[in-house]
């Protein structure tokens, strides 16, 4: 399918966030307006527009610190690492203030490498975040990292800007996403047992759950846009998925036998687990996302494959040295599991979209905001950097 590319965006109307006060004050005259006061233009139509993400670390931009991945474990990393300063490291660099928080909202994380969607561009995700921490305080919703409910702080967003497309990713931790990897990565680093089966026990008795999560998630945003005076058809609500961080046992350029997948590769699993994990555990969560979207009346983006051939130690791409330099072309689009005895980074930051991916998540959005129906896939194209992103009807 060809490349689709963004048009020009269309305009919409939104609702009036002062509506209900004015209503407040003028009391039962205010009853033979409300059309007219609808009709005119929104307090709020003053601030600029904006696009958020909210959700965890898939949208947040952990792992943007990196381009690519490299054995060598002093200085720049072979250029791979973005928060090398010439004397030292300063993660702040790519991360902000929330480095401190570990929050880990990169600079170039999907919402913040969107080109044309709005003016302003507000990251609200945090890594590590579970549904939990999507929804309202009032309403079931828990503080995390230091930071309000993100629904909460979405609540401030709305009211100084005008809001015209917000994507959520979240999900991931509800279902221990985490706890599977070091769980697989332990199974073959230690003993020496398959994952992939009592792992997928484990996700199949959260998932009922955890889907239950994301959609309170996106009723949660709704009813903070509807009281700050949005119309249902004044913004848009994209659900995404997660993309595959490593590749099938087919495509992974090291052996399963010997260290090699730990010590220089950075993707310690057997090619059972491997495979199980790339064509089973992620699609089944992708599809399971895809019925939420479906169910309450939002846009679904798939990143089941926006990796494909990019993963860690995919036998397309290969680690920077000191005499061949990272490349968004030939180098791997998600950070490997750092197993050397100088650990590069932070843990937290393993088998994350970096910041080549992001980049290429960026253009996912944009191309996205130009579709203002239907679900899409997003896929990379072999041999191109980010600009060879493009979106398929799913």
């Amino acid at each position: 399918m060809p490349e689709i590319r963004p048009a020009r965006r269309r305009s919409t109307t939104r609702g009036v966030p002062g509506a209900r006060r004015f209503a407040a004050l003028c009391g039962a005259a205010a009853l033979a307006l409300p059309m007219l006061v609808t009709a005119a233009a929104p307090a709020a139509a003053a601030g600029p527009t904006a696009v958020v993400s909210m959700g965890d670390s898939y949208v947040s931009g952990e792992a943007g610190r990196w381009d690519g991945n490299s054995d060598t474990a002093s200085g720049g990393r072979d250029g791979t690492d973005r928060a090398w300063t010439g004397s030292g490291y300063d993660p702040a660099r790519v991360y902000g203030s929330t480095y401190t928080s570990g929050c880990d909202r990169s600079d170039s994380a999907e919402v913040r490498s969107a080109s044309g969607v709005a003016q302003t561009q507000i990251n609200l995700a945090c890594s590590g975040a579970t549904s939990a921490n999507v929804f309202r305080a009032a309403n079931g919703g828990q503080s995390f990292k230091g930071e309000a409910p993100q629904a909460d702080q979405l609540a401030a967003v709305a009211a100084q800007n005008t809001v015209k497309l917000i994507t959520l990713s979240v999900g991931g931790n509800d279902l221990g996403f985490g706890d599977v990897i070091s769980t697989c990565v332990q199974d073959y680093e230690i003993w020496w047992s398959y994952c992939h089966d009592d792992q997928q026990a484990a996700v199949d008795a959260k998932m009922d759950a955890a889907m239950a999560g994301v959609g309170k998630a996106v009723d949660e945003v709704r009813a903070v846009m509807s009281a700050a005076g949005y119309t249902s058809s004044s913004y848009r609500l994209v659900l995404q998925s997660y993309p595959s961080p490593i590749p099938r046992s087919s495509e992974n350029r090291y052996p399963e036998s010997g260290w090699s997948r730990t010590n220089t590769g950075g993707c310690p699993f057997w090619n059972l687990d491997a495979d199980w994990a790339r064509d089973s555990l992620v699609p089944q969560i992708s599809d399971r996302l895809a019925a939420v979207a479906a169910a309450k009346g939002v846009q679904f983006l798939d990143l089941r494959d926006l990796l494909q051939g990019r993963e860690v130690c995919s036998t397309a791409t290969r680690l920077a040295t000191p005499g061949t330099p990272p490349s968004a072309t030939t180098s791997e689009w998600a950070r490997f599991l750092d197993m050397g005895t100088t650990t590069q980074g932070a843990l937290q930051e393993s088998f994350h979209p970096n910041h080549y991916a992001q980049l290429a998540l960026g253009r996912c959005l944009t191309l996205l905001n130009a579709q203002p129906t239907g679900n899409w896939s997003c896929r990379n194209t072999p041999g191109r950097d980010a600009a060879g992103t493009y979106l398929t009807a799913r």
